[in-house]
């Protein structure tokens, strides 16, 4: 495997960051994971504006341009002989010392670009549905941490993830210190209810997920009314349809929620439809790059 280092590309073994690297020592970082289909980089551009935003949110200077940087995750896919991938784009404030003051970060940012393969979730849930549990730990308040930007302090996120494991689920879901639903660990969330498409809005502690947003161009193209709502457990617990969204993930259809059977316990005929239209457009949206 090779891997984008610093504007360099080298051996897995050889990709090394300094243990004073303010993403190692605070998590003081943004990333990005991306998917390529067959040679094309789905929805590069939203991607990377995305990168740049949750960057400049953090006062974070990103030491290349975004041309600079598409051209790296396009090399760093060419090198690696990949046609289906998942790139993940990480960018540090760099190496510093041990204390928390970011202007003691002298050198340069570290940008570091990962092209690898990724199953975020077991087949078979795909074909059957997931079962999901509400836990304990609240989503991050856009006071404190904002959801965002997406940040490489994830520690919100897995926490709630190692109480889903614990108590033998695959995914969370996340509440806002309100009760109000937000989003999994890593996925939006979305139900169906009346043939109508909910999902909880960006101000709700939720990242602005770019399969998310295309889900939404998606209803809109089949005529199917969507509205971006606030939501309680009982909204999902009572909808015909849930299912989850993310760059990784896809889509997830949710055949139980707490224990409560969503629709009739299998994935449903609107995300089904949605599904197909997404991976229509997987092949269609993006930036192309030949092997």
């Amino acid at each position: 495997m090779q891997v984008y280092l610093n504007g360099k590309l080298v051996d897995k073994k050889d990709a090394k960051v300094s243990v004073f690297d303010h993403g190692y020592l605070y998590g003081d970082g943004v990333f990005e994971g991306i998917r390529s289909y067959n040679c094309l980089v789905f929805k590069l551009k939203e991607h990377i504006d995305r990168l740049y935003e949750s960057a400049h949110t953090i006062v974070l200077d990103i030491p290349l341009s975004k041309k600079e940087m598409v051209s790296a995750i396009i090399n760093t896919l060419k090198a690696n002989s990949l046609r289906d991938a998942y790139v993940r784009v990480l960018v540090s404030r760099g190496e510093g010392d041990l204390g928390l003051d970011p202007r003691k970060c002298k050198g340069k940012e570290t940008v570091v670009i990962i092209a690898d393969k990724i199953a975020l979730y077991p087949k078979k849930l795909y074909s059957k549905g997931m079962e999901i549990i509400t836990v304990p730990t609240v989503r991050n308040i856009p006071e404190a941490l904002n959801p965002q930007v997406k940040s490489m302090n994830y520690l919100n996120n897995i926490l709630a993830k190692l109480e889903a494991i614990n108590a033998g689920y695959e995914e969370a879901l996340m509440l806002d210190h309100l009760g109000y639903v937000t989003e999994c660990t890593g996925d939006n969330i979305f139900v169906v209810k009346r043939g109508q498409l909910y999902t909880p809005p960006q101000c709700m502690g939720t990242l602005r997920g770019i399969t998310r947003d295309t889900v939404l161009d998606i209803a809109k193209k089949l005529k199917l009314a969507t509205h971006e709502h606030v939501l309680t457990r009982h909204e999902l617990y009572i909808s015909e349809e849930c299912f989850l969204t993310g760059t990784a993930a896809e889509i997830v259809p949710v055949a139980k929620v707490d224990g409560r059977r969503i629709g009739d316990g299998k994935p449903g005929r609107v995300t089904n439809r949605i599904l197909r239209e997404l991976k229509k457009l997987t092949k269609t949206q993006g930036t192309k790059y030949k092997l």
